[in-house]
Order: C-alpha cells, then sequence, then structure tokens
C-alpha cells in the first residue's frame, strides 16, 4: 500500500485536548479524528487494526463452536419493557421515536434482542446449545465522555450469547469463552488479569472481567526505546532523564478502574468487588454501659475518636441508603469505606444511592456526623460489615447533633439484621484465600463474561420443553469484548518514548507506538529516504514486491517528504519493522530497524527475506 493513497493526518504536536496518552497517540498518529463528543472516524489505520483484532476473534470463537450472526442496532423499546431494563438501565439509553410515535432505543447490548429470538425459534432441548455472537457499534449516551475511544457514546462492541438446557452445559460454555478469551488478549500482546467482575445492569450473579492493566509510569525501561545512538539508559544524562520521567507524569493514568490481586496467587477482582482474609477475633469483653457523651464539633470518625482519645477501630460508622425506596442502614468499623456495589448486590435492589440529609435527618433527628444505629424505628433494616461484630462497647453516633454512644453492643442496645462483606479492601490486606496481600493496579476493562442464569428468559418468557416434556426458562450466558476499547488499551500499553543523540551530543525523545505483531496495520514500513533517486525507487519496488509476495504486509513511504518527517511519522505509526532505502541503494544494502527495542542491521537485499524471518520470531 502506497502511504500517498493513504488518509494519514499525523501532527507535529500532541492534540491539547487528550488527557490519557492513547487518545493522545491515535489523533497524533492519524487513526482517528473526532466527529463530535463521544464518537470518532476509525481511519484507515485503526481500520485495519480493528479487523485484525476481529480476525483473532473469530479464529478463536471458531474453535469454542461460536457461530457469527448480525442484529439491528435499531431496537424496539417493548423488548426491553419485557425484560424490565428500559426504565432501570438508566440515563445512558438512547432513546428515540419513529414517525409514527412509537419507541426505540440504540443497542447498548442485545440479550433482549437475542432472547427474543430464542423464544421464537428454539422450542425444544434438543436444539441446545447454541452460541452466537456479532460484532458491531454499540450506542450508549454518556454523561461525560472521554478519552477517546474508552468513553465514548458509539463503540464497537462483539457481544456474544449462549442458551442451555442446564447449569452444567452454561458452566461448560463459560469456560470455554474465558479460554477463548485468554487467547485473544494474548495475541493481541496485551497484559491483562481475569478478575471477579460485578454484573451490573446486565443481571444475573457470576461474571469475570478481562482488564489490561496500566503500565507503571515510573519504569524507565519499560517505556523508553534507544535508538542505535544511544547505548544504554546510564548513557542518557540525569536533566534529560528527569524531563522524560516529568514527561510520563504529565499523562494521566487510565483505566477506569482499580484491579485488586494477590502478591501471591491468581486471585484477583475489580475493587467493587474484591474482599480480603476475615477472621474473627471471638474476643470476650464485659460490656460497658451505653452513656451519652458531648462531643461537640467532631462530625467525622477520626474528629471523634480524637476527641475520646480511642483507636478509631473502637468506633462505629452509620450510613444510610436508599434501597429501591426503601432506607438502609450500613455500620462500618471505624474509617472502612463502604463498597456500594456490595451493599447493592447483597440487597439486590435495582435502584440505589445514599440518602440526603433532609430524609436522614426527618428520621434519625441529626444530621451526618452524629447518626448511630441505638434507637431506630424497628422496619428499618440494619446491615453491619462482618468486622463489626468484633467491636464490644464501640463509639456511635446518638442521633443527637454533638452527641455519641459510649459502650454500645449489638444484640443489646441495637440489631443487626446480618453482618456481611459490605466493605472496601485496604492495600496490604491478606489476600481472601490467605495467599499473599493485595496489591492494586489500575486496569481497563477489556472483556466480561457472565453466566445470566434465567434473567431474561424468565422475564421475556423464552422457555423450551425438557427431557419430561415440561415448560421450563433457557439458561443463557453472555459474553463482551470491547473491540474499539482494545485498540486503546494496546496503545496505553504499547506507547514508546523513542531517545536518540544528534551528531552534536544532544538527546532528543519523541512519542510513538510500538504496535504488537498481530495487531499492526501493516508488517513493514518501506521508506525510500530520497524519491527523486530512480535507482532506490526501483529498488523499493523490486522489495516491495518481493515482501508482498512473501506474505508481509507493506506501506510503502513514496511521498516526497524529508527523511525526518518520515522516520518520525514511521515512529508515530508504529509498524512492527522499517526498512530504508538510502545512500547504499546502489549497493544493493538497506537498512532494517525492529521498533521495539531500536536495534538496527544493516542487509543485502538478497538476504532481506532470511533476516526478516530471524528478526521476526520473537516479535
Amino acid at each position: 500500500m502506497k502511504q500517498s493513497k493513504m488518509i494519514i493526518p499525523t501532527l507535529r504536536e500532541m492534540p491539547s485536548d487528550a488527557q490519557v496518552i492513547s487518545h493522545a497517540l491515535m489523533v497524533r498518529a492519524g487513526y482517528v479524528r473526532q466527529v463530535s463528543a463521544g464518537i470518532y472516524s476509525y481511519l484507515p489505520l485503526a481500520n485495519r487494526v480493528i479487523e485484525k483484532a476481529k480476525t483473532i476473534m473469530r479464529q478463536e470463537f471458531d474453535k469454542i463452536g461460536a457461530v457469527e450472526f448480525l442484529a439491528p442496532a435499531l431496537l424496539s423499546a417493548d423488548i426491553w419493557r419485557e425484560s424490565g431494563r428500559y426504565d432501570t438501565y438508566g440515563d445512558d439509553l438512547y432513546k428515540l421515536k419513529n414517525r409514527e410515535g412509537s419507541d426505540f432505543i440504540l443497542g447498548p447490548t442485545h440479550e433482549e434482542t437475542v432472547t427474543l429470538l430464542a423464544r421464537d425459534a428454539v422450542k425444544s432441548y434438543k436444539q441446545l446449545p447454541l452460541n452466537i455472537y456479532q460484532i458491531q457499534p454499540k450506542y450508549r449516551d454518556e454523561k461525560r465522555p472521554r478519552n477517546g475511544l474508552l468513553r465514548g457514546r458509539e463503540f464497537i462492541m462483539k457481544d456474544g450469547y449462549s442458551f442451555h438446557a442446564n447449569y452444567e452445559s452454561l458452566d461448560a460454555t463459560y469456560n470455554d469463552y474465558k479460554t477463548a478469551y485468554e487467547a485473544i488478549f494474548t495475541r493481541s500482546g496485551l497484559d491483562f488479569k481475569a478478575i471477579i467482575g460485578d454484573g451490573g445492569a446486565m443481571g444475573g450473579k457470576d461474571s469475570q472481567e478481562f482488564m489490561a492493566i496500566t503500565p507503571d509510569r515510573t519504569d524507565l525501561n519499560r517505556w523508553l526505546v534507544l535508538d542505535k545512538s544511544v547505548g544504554s539508559l546510564e548513557e542518557i544524562p540525569e536533566n534529560v532523564l528527569a524531563e522524560i520521567r516529568s514527561e510520563l507524569s504529565a499523562w494521566m493514568v487510565s483505566g477506569e478502574d482499580t484491579i485488586a490481586y494477590s502478591s501471591e496467587s491468581d486471585y484477583a477482582a475489580n475493587l467493587e468487588m474484591a474482599t480480603s482474609e476475615y477472621k474473627p477475633s471471638g474476643k470476650i469483653v464485659t460490656e460497658a454501659d451505653l452513656v451519652k457523651v458531648e462531643t461537640p464539633d467532631c462530625k467525622s470518625i477520626d474528629e471523634v475518636a480524637a476527641f475520646l482519645q480511642i483507636p478509631t477501630e473502637e468506633t462505629i460508622k452509620t450510613m444510610a441508603f436508599k434501597a429501591d425506596g426503601e432506607l438502609v442502614v450500613a455500620l462500618l468499623m471505624g474509617n472502612d469505606q463502604v463498597n456500594d456495589v456490595k451493599l447493592k448486590n447483597y440487597l439486590g435492589a435495582d435502584f440505589f444511592d445514599a440518602a440526603d440529609e433532609a430524609e436522614v435527618q426527618a428520621i434519625f433527628g441529626a444530621r451526618f456526623g452524629s447518626l448511630g444505629p441505638v434507637g431506630l424505628p424497628d422496619n428499618i433494616q440494619i446491615i453491619a460489615d462482618r468486622k463489626v461484630q468484633d467491636i464490644k462497647n464501640a463509639v456511635v453516633g446518638a442521633n443527637q447533633d454533638g452527641y455519641h454512644y459510649t459502650g454500645a453492643n449489638a444484640g443489646r442496645d441495637f440489631q443487626v439484621s446480618e453482618y456481611v462483606d459490605i466493605r472496601e479492601v485496604k492495600e496490604g490486606e491478606v489476600s481472601p484465600d490467605g495467599q499473599g496481600v493485595l496489591q492494586f493496579a489500575r486496569g481497563i476493562e477489556i472483556g466480561h463474561i457472565f453466566k445470566l442464569g434465567t434473567r431474561y428468559s424468565d422475564s421475556m418468557k423464552a422457555h423450551v420443553l425438557d427431557e419430561n416434556g415440561r415448560s421450563v426458562p433457557i439458561i443463557m450466558g453472555s459474553y463482551g469484548i470491547g473491540v474499539s476499547r482494545l485498540l486503546s488499551a494496546v496503545l496505553e500499553q504499547h506507547a514508546r518514548l523513542f531517545v536518540n543523540k544528534t551528531p552534536k551530543g544532544d538527546f532528543r525523545y519523541a512519542w510513538g507506538i510500538n504496535f504488537p505483531k498481530e495487531l499492526a496495520p501493516f508488517d513493514v514500513h518501506l521508506i525510500p529516504v530520497n524519491v527523486k533517486d530512480e535507482e532506490a525507487m526501483m529498488l523499493t519496488a523490486s522489495i516491495e514486491s518481493n515482501l508482498l509476495t512473501a506474505g508481509y504486509e507493506v506501506l510503502t513511504d513514496d511521498r516526497n517528504e524529508r527523511a525526518g518527517v518520515k522516520f518520525s511519522d514511521s515512529d508515530l505509526i508504529g509498524l512492527p519493522i522499517r526498512i530504508t532505502v538510502g545512500k547504499k541503494a546502489a549497493e544493493g544494502i538497506v537498512e532494517v530497524k525492529i521498533k521495539g527495542t531500536g536495534d538496527t542491521v544493516e542487509v543485502h537485499v538478497d538476504q532481506l527475506l532470511e533476516t526478516l524471518a530471524i528478526l521476526t520470531q520473537d516479535l
């Protein structure tokens, strides 16, 4: 492919509105252009990457018997009303009417659509299991679209669905998808973790997320690619290294989620679902009298503990929430933070949010900072974190502004409905499997698989006859990959700072991309330095022909530009191999550069294919 025929509008500077490096490089390297907030055009380079990702997916899904189909993006609102999600999905749902006034939506996902398909087409357990998937744009009206393709209003997604007569079959397909996803993300050159996830608006209980890990900004060996003019990292002056560290830290750390993972085992979970090891203290303490004490101007746990000269672990925090319209009280030890997702999931609530202060004051008789569980009406459910049961003679709010109780004990002074894990874990706590401690990392969600069970088939009455002739709901699974997000995740992990040294001894560095082999838009960037040199251009044409015959995908920079411009654009575009036809073209000698390492070698064209075969083995 001739570069002069491609639309690759590279920029000299990083875009000023980009906050994460993947967004900045996609725009600067000519991969995407914004049409409106959260909506992008995928230019030829980006489209080639996405098509390669699709190819990898199709190859891996063929192995597990998944069949590709295509559903419409424009969906009738009626089927979403059947499932109940039309009202519960939230403001992210694009809603519209046709000329007749009928309600439609733009599909953010297609559980309802495929459930309708199964309801109409599948009548017997003998037709199961079925396993289908599609790759298409999805639509969500994000309130604040940001960070390029990481949080957009239109995005490309692979969504798969399976249908089963029993849970053993669902488990098998779920595990098949897990294996396929691991192969897809490995082939895509991603550092990722499979973690315990939250089903959210999808419904269902069991789910697993696949998260691309955000790279450590302090590891220069991981970020820098040294040109042959730079011998080693130690050769770079400290003032230049300081500039590089500043450049790295200037970009916002990407990833909307924090991952908690064990330092010694395979345990990993989204922070919203993560737990840690808990062992009840079993400590026996004599119960003290309940005493109301004045705590003037003390509104936080730290302020109360300091005023009473006690550890924060001897206090209980009282929080109020609304779950499907009902007030729920949550109790936590000291400065522990409530995990909203854990509490919402435990309650099985569709609508869940913090209670507002006016409502709380009307029920408790006090403002935030003085709330407590003592004396609450019997109809208010009190859920306590499991660590709360270890606190005896606790300090709690007295439901009177500026006052707290000391000596409060559950069972005697207040009643707890149940003790469950509703707290947010902290880094350094023991992993729930007892192996190692929890460490945190930021991650980008690139895939999610769900065991939906009968969540949709129940509400939409998608039934089959089982082996006994009884009508039973179809059991379902759902499996998604953010295809356009995959491009962002790859760029986050494969962005590089390319460092070289000028003939005058000055060090220079510039951003670029080092695409993994299977996703690179082309295999080779072929660059003739001087397009007016007929002999060099004849050699370039011969090399291009031989490479194409050998199965390489080649981008030839036939533009009449200065060598510096061509090399700069080549670093930005990020193809794995660069072949330069330069001053030694008359001798049949070209320079081959490996993008990921900065290593170069001069090769005679007669040995070029053999050399490339060796050099690309480890890419």
